[in-house]
This record gives structure tokens, sequence and C-alpha cells, in this order.
């Protein structure tokens, strides 16, 4: 007999090879054991080299249908096999296996996994085609008592039983009386071991020996708690319990002993540990404190592991800010792809167009740059983290300057042969990029050189959880940074704010100041901010700020040209600036 769904299909590969049984058809019960039984014995099968004559699955509805459906179904395989393998879950197919037995021929050998529903009727018992069919079964012990049992268990033994006399009534022709249905005229020393293995199989099913197992169990189980109970009841006729005398009850753990003020010192009081700490005996009279990587649980009388937490990309708010840092790049690389389509028109090359192509580029590189603070910080992201921010976006706002200042001097350096008209065609405010990041990569230099950032730990903000993070190393070259980055950012809202009352035909001076007011108003409110949270919503706040004030750079300054470019494309042309120009000095006049 094999063991319990483990060695079932090892077993009965075993006994095709001991037969040589090499071309073996295989049928199974629709349902998830029926189908990974499928699998493993075919795998078993083609280690052993043995061939599948045949597959058919039987539908637990097959026990609907008409008998020549059946019929049909199982007798009219395309490859023939004198061996099948018939496999079926107990559970799931209640009496179809009746159904399908009438059915089959009896020249096959049959080798299943539990014996069939007996024909209760004995009908086409003898012409059965399971007969000598090959059963692998679990292996029970013989239950003690039962076969005397069931030799003499009768219905006038236990007239309570109305199941056993209505058994009793079908299979042995026993009458009923009129008054009170009484069996009568039953055959004399009648038993159920008469009965043929069709009728009353004395063998027990897998289902009938798990049931005695339950109820064993349970009767066993109630008869330990009865014994229990009489052992702990106090015995009475004379004895007693011994008397209390204590002043105060013991402290359980998770507790500790205070001396009541003035009271002897049985006298106490008992209150709680803190969240931090634990009591792990009773009347301990001081707590022990977790270590940091620990914390105390609920009943404070024992201390658990932290669990390790970050800004992950599998928490919702870390894939919800990295796919808002992705999608505002790809956007970021539409708007340049638009720009450069239409590079030729006067929209674009108003104001420098290849100032427009680089704060394009510096601005996709904020959006991705908050990348790095989503994920388990390591060493390498800790120190790209500062200096990626710190020059991509010294980059972008010294772009936003020297577009300023070339608005500017487009409008108020006119006259020819002066020395600043010289210098807007020359273009040496493009200049200023290179030389406000350059100063930029000093301070992130310096910086990284004397105390650069590093993983650290947070075992205090939250309680059952360690934080990991970046430590900023210097706070001051952190706010020299961000200083530095305000101060560029300062000096564009001024020359743009100053030059905001420009004729505005493809001036975008107004848009500029809007933009670095926007810029400005994010990380002025990102700094108290910043200090009142911890652990992962620290992080999270400025991956926010860093792409809410990218964003309010991009849409400030770009949207309204890709508007006038998508929707008003009459306005971009030479001709179009004119006819605009035209009609406004026609309105004033």
């Amino acid at each position: 007999m094999t063991a319990r769904d483990t060695s079932l299909t090892l077993g009965m590969v075993s006994l095709m090879s001991h037969f040589n049984w090499t071309w073996v058809g295989l049928v199974i019960t629709e349902g998830q054991k029926g189908f990974q039984f499928l699998s493993d014995v075919r795998a078993e099968m083609d280690r052993s080299n043995i061939c599948v004559a045949f597959v058919k699955v039987i539908p637990n509805a097959l026990v609907t249908f008409s008998s020549y459906a059946r019929y049909n179904f199982l007798t009219r395989e395309p490859s023939p096999a004198n061996v099948v393998v018939l496999y079926y879950d107990t559970d799931s197919l209640n009496d179809v296996n009746y159904q399908i037995g009438q059915h089959l021929v009896t020249w096959r050998v049959w080798v299943t996994n539990s014996q069939w529903h007996a024909d209760m009727a004995g009908r086409h018992f003898v012409v059965d085609s399971f007969h000598g069919i090959l059963v692998f079964s679990n292996h029970h012990e013989e239950i003690s008592g039962f076969k005397s049992f069931i030799q003499t268990v009768t219905p006038s033994r236990y007239p309570e039983d109305n199941f056993l006399a209505l058994y009793w009534f079908k299979n042995f022709h026993c009458s009923l009386s009129d008054p009170d249905c009484a069996l009568k005229n039953c055959p004399l020393n009648t038993s159920l071991v008469w009965l043929p293995a069709n009728r009353f199989d004395m063998t027990l099913s897998d289902g009938s020996y798990n049931i005695y197992d339950a109820v064993y169990a349970v009767a066993h189980a109630l008869h330990e708690m009865l014994f229990q109970q009489v052992q702990m009841q106090p015995m009475e006729n004379g004895q007693r319990k011994t008397p209390r005398a204590v002043c105060s009850e013991t402290c359980n753990t998770g507790f500790i002993k205070i001396p009541k003020e003035g009271k002897p010192a049985c006298c106490f009081d008992c209150i709680p540990c803190l969240a931090s700490e634990m009591a792990n005996d009773t009347d301990m009279e001081a707590c022990l404190k977790c270590p940091d990587h620990q914390y105390a649980n609920t009943q404070r009388n024992l201390c658990l592991q932290k669990s390790v937490k970050f800004l992950s990309y599998e928490d919702p708010l870390g894939k919800a800010l990295a796919a808002t840092a992705l999608s505002l790049t790809v956007l970021t690389a539409l708007i340049l792809g638009l720009f450069v389509k239409h590079r030729d028109t006067p929209l674009v090359k108003a104001n420098n167009r290849g100032l427009s192509y680089t704060l394009l580029v510096s601005l996709a590189f904020c959006f991705l740059c908050s990348l790095l603070f989503i994920g388990r910080p390591n060493t390498i992201s800790c120190i790209l983290q500062q200096t990626t921010f710190g020059v991509v976006f010294t980059v972008a706002v010294s772009t936003i300057l020297a577009k300023t200042i070339t608005v500017v001097l487009a409008f108020k350096v006119t006259a020819p042969g002066r020395r600043m008209r010289q210098v807007l065609v020359s273009g040496a405010p493009n200049c200023i990029i290179p030389i406000c990041s350059l100063i930029q990569l000093t301070l992130c230099g310096i910086w990284m050189g004397k105390c650069p950032p590093f993983i650290d730990t947070d075992t205090h903000s939250e309680h059952k959880h360690i934080i990991i993070v970046c430590n900023k190393g210097s706070l001051t070259a952190f706010y020299c940074v961000l200083g530095y980055l305000g101060s560029l950012a300062l000096g564009s809202f001024t020359v743009a704010f100053l030059a905001r009352n420009l004729p505005d035909t493809f001036n975008e001076a107004k848009y500029l100041t809007f933009s670095m007011l926007v810029f400005c108003s994010v990380w002025v409110t990102f700094l108290p901010v910043y200090h009142s949270t911890r652990g992962k919503a620290m992080v999270a706040m400025e991956v926010f700020s860093i792409l809410a004030s990218s964003a309010g750079l991009l849409g400030c300054i770009f949207a309204p040209k890709c508007y006038i470019i998508l929707l008003k494309p009459d306005r971009i042309s030479l001709q179009g600036f004119r006819d605009k120009t035209y009609s406004k000095r026609k309105k004033r006049s």
C-alpha cells in the first residue's frame, strides 16, 4: 500500500514496470487533484519509458449525461490499451463512479486509487468490469472490536436506530407491521456478515476511517477535559483550601511593583512597563529596556525584532512618485521633440532656442533624479541623491536666469554699435550656465570631501520599524547647496519681474517670473515641513518638492508655447506675428 498522495504515482508506475506494461491509458476526473496527478504520473512514466496510450478527463457534470453519452465518452478512445489507470477525487465525484462503471468493457486491467462505490441494487454485479481491479488504498490499522460489533448488531439490539431497521428491511426481505411499523418475519440469526461485498463491505473506506479517527479524538479530548476538571475541584468532606494572606496581589509579566508610600514593603502597586520596555517575570521591580533594533510586544513581556522599512518601489507611495516622475520625463521629452520640429519658427527662436533645449533637458534630469530617493538606500545612491539634485537644478535655474537676461537685453539694448548689443549677439548670457554650475559643483565637492552623506537607521520614529535613510552628513553643506540654488532662483525672479512689462509678443518674461515664484514657493514650504517629518514621509516630501518645482517650471514656461504651437499654429509664423502686431497698433490708434 502506498503512502497518502506522495507516493501514489511511484507505486503505480512501479507496478507497470513490474508487469512490463508500456502502453497504458489514463483516465482522470476533472479538478485540481486530477490534473496534478496527471502531471506527476506522466513525468514518472516518462522516466520509466512507459508510453501514454490516451488521456481522458471525466467532467463532474458527466453524471447528468445519458447512458449512451457516457459509453461514447469512455470507450471510443483513439488508441486502445489493455491497462488503464483510473484516478478520481472522492470529495467531488459523489456517485458518478458507479455510473461510469456500468459502461466499461470487461477485458481491461484497471488500476485506481481507491475502491469504487458498490452496486447497492445488485445490478450487473457479476459482469461488472471492475472485478479484479487493482486498488491502491491507504493502509489502516484494524479497529479493535469492530468486526465483533458488525457480527452482532441487529435492529432488536438498537431499536432507536431507524436507519438500521430500514437497512434490514431492504436487504433481508423483512416485512413491517401495520400499527407501529416494526420489523417482522425476518430470517433467524440474520447478520451483516451474510451480505455480499457489493451490499456491505467489511473493509473500512478512507472516509469511514477518518470519521472514526475524528470521533475517537473528540472523545479522548472530552475524557481528558472532564478528568482535569474533576482533579481541579476542591475536595469537600472536611478538607479546606489554604487561606491567602497577602497585602497586594502578584504583579504579572509586563508589570513592575512600586511600593506604596507609607506602607510596608509587601504592599505595592503594579504599573505597566513603557512602550520600549518589558518585564518577563512576575513581581519585577524594574522594567528591562529593549535594544534599539527590538520593540516590546503588547503584553510588555517580550522584545520582538523590528522590521526594516524604507520608501520602496513596492510601496504604494513609492509607486505613485516613481510613476509621476517617469510620466513627467516623457512629457518633457515630447515637448522637446515638439520644439525641435518647429525650431525655425519665430516662437521657438525667440529668447534663444538653444537655452530652451538646455532647459528642457535639465528638467528631464530633474524628474529622473527623484528616482534616486526611492528604493533601498546604499552609499552610492546617498551620494548621488544630493550631488545630482544640486547640479541639475542649478543648470535648470541658471538657464532660466540666462533666458531672463537675454529677454532684457533683447528689448533694452537696441541701439546699433553699443557694447551691450555686441554682448547679446556674442551669446555671452549663455556663459552664466557653466559658471553657476561650476560653483555648485565646487560646493558639492567640498561637501562630499569633508562630510559626505551615509546610510543611517532611524529606530525611534516608528515603534515597530527600523527606517533606513540617507543621512545628509552635514546639514550646513546641504543648506549651502540649497541656499545657493535659492539665490539663483531669487536673482532670476528679480530680473524677470523687472522685465514683466516689456512687449509680450514672443516675450516670456511674465512666464519666467511666475515660474520662479512657483519654484521659490515650493522650496520655502519644503523647509519647515521637511524638519517636522520623519522616516519615509521625510524622503517622500523631498521627492515631492523636486517633482513639484520641476513641474512648475515646465508648465509655466512651456505650456503657453505648446498651446500656441498645437492650437494656434497661425500665430507661430512671421506673417502671424506681423498681423498680430498690426492689429494691436490699430486698436491703440
